[in-house]
């Protein structure tokens, strides 16, 4: 076996680790890879995958090895295209894995995918961990990694080997690695508590940002994953503030009396895109975050709301009220060109391009149903992917495969009820799956993966 050993260094404010890639391949010529999963289809079988507890060189380092296997194997599970087999059904040990699977006793219990690991302490005390891709039918290793990092980074590795798992197994980029920042809700109707909180796509690590004694809106991500804005309200008027994950420090952009609704960065992250409303009507407008520059994009009478950048900047698509009705419309990015794209029945909202660039995601009101739906840039291949009494507010994984919204629930006769959570669901409209909060949650917002 031949061994290529290259350095990958992935840092980050709070995380700096030296992520080791070892490109081990099996004699000769690569093997070309035979398992592999065609994610655009729609209901795709989810494959077997066999992740036993990584060994370890100490009982701590077994320990770690063992919940960094379980994060590994959930993470693939909540995709909906893997499934992890049951523990009980393996025959082979870790033991006597240490050279190369038996292969044989892996087909048996029909995995097709079997990922191999070991952890380490270091002289230096920091964590060690290596993992192994094998498709078990093929008898041929498809990716290995090593990692050096932090003891406490454990659950970072785990996601980040999930990503390199899925990436080799689907030809698509990973989107375990990265946090989703959302509106924690509490208390009565009357009386809502709303706080920014942020936690790992999984649910752990979760925090809360805000204290709740201000109301908090929108938030978003800027393209560096290291900076949250969000709006307020002071004394009535809308406030932006740009928040800093790693200090925890809170910084004021500006007071924007008659915003309507929270600014979105540019891919770039130099300008924010937002509406504003005038004299009974609403524009979009664009604000240079350096120079504090204000360019108006559209003027009409009508209503234009919640703009959302092209991947490329090119192009902005919104929600307007000027042909009647809120439909959804595309426009450049310098305001010109302005086409209709919706032509449904019912009305739309909110739509966010993805990160892929190849659709855009809204919220569509039709028969007293609320609907999460995307479609294609210039309005072909519509589809609903779930509905319910008020769903609302999608954001896109960072690989636009996957959507998360928030669903609330109607209220009782007495206004008791009314419960809000958040829901993950892919693109092709299965797998739909909660996602575990503290309490009731809205108006999440997807990371990038975290650099």
């Amino acid at each position: 076996m031949n061994v290529l050993a290259n350095a990958l260094f992935r840092t980050k404010a709070g995380f700096a680790a030296l992520a080791v890639g070892l490109a081990l391949c099996l004699a000769a010529a690569p093997a070309r890879a035979e398992l592999r999963i065609d994610i655009t289809r729609g209901n795709v079988d989810p494959i077997p995958v066999a992740v036993p507890a990584f060994g370890g060189d100490d009982d701590r380092a077994a320990k770690m090895g063992a919940d960094i296997a379980g994060v590994l194997q959930a993470d693939l599970e909540r995709s909906g295209l893997f499934r992890g087999i049951d523990k009980q059904a393996f025959i082979q040990t870790f033991a006597s894995m240490q050279v190369q699977p038996r292969f044989p006793d892996w087909q048996a219990i029909n995995a097709q995918g079997l990922v191999q690991g070991r952890t380490a302490t270091m002289p230096d005390g920091r964590l060690r961990v290596e993992f192994r891709l094998w498709d078990v039918f093929a008898a041929q290793q498809l990716k290995a990694q090593a990692y050096v990092t932090e003891m406490s980074n454990w659950r970072r590795i785990a996601h980040i080997m999930a990503d390199q798992v899925y990436e080799r197994l689907t030809g698509e980029s990973g989107y375990f690695d990265t946090r989703v920042v959302y509106i924690a809700e509490s208390g009565p109707a009357t009386k809502r508590i709303k706080r920014l909180a942020m936690m790992d796509q999984d649910g752990a690590n979760h925090r809360f940002l805000t204290d709740g004694s201000d109301l908090v809106l929108t938030p978003r991500f800027s393209p560096s994953t290291q900076e949250i804005t969000y709006m307020s309200y002071y004394n009535g008027v809308p406030r932006v503030y740009l928040y800093n994950i790693d200090s925890g420090k809170r910084e004021r952009l500006g007071d924007f009396p008659g915003m309507t609704f929270a600014p979105r960065f540019s891919p770039d992250g130099n300008r924010v895109i937002m509406s504003m409303a005038r004299g009974g009507a609403s524009d979009i407008y664009t604000m240079d975050l350096r120079t504090l520059e204000r360019r108006r994009l559209t003027n009409t009478p009508a209503i234009d709301t919640s703009p959302s950048y092209s991947p490329d900047s090119q192009y902005v698509v919104f929600n307007s009220d000027r042909g009647g009705n809120q439909q959804l419309y595309v426009m450049a990015g310098d305001g010109s060109g302005v086409r209709r794209i919706s032509h449904g029945e019912g009305t739309y909202a909110t739509p966010v391009w993805s990160p892929r660039g190849d659709y855009i995601a809204f919220t569509k009101m039709a028969q007293g149903r609320f609907f999460i739906g995307v479609m294609k840039p210039d309005g072909s291949g519509e589809r609903l992917l779930s509905d319910g009494f008020l769903v609302e507010g999608p954001t896109w994984a960072p690989n636009g495969r996957v959507l998360m919204f928030f669903r609330q629930n109607p209220s009782d006769a007495r206004g008791q009820g009314g419960d809000s959570y958040l829901y993950s669901i892919d693109l092709t409209g299965y797998n739909e799956r909660r996602v575990v909060t503290p309490m009731e949650a809205s108006d999440p917002a997807w990371s990038p993966l975290i650099p």
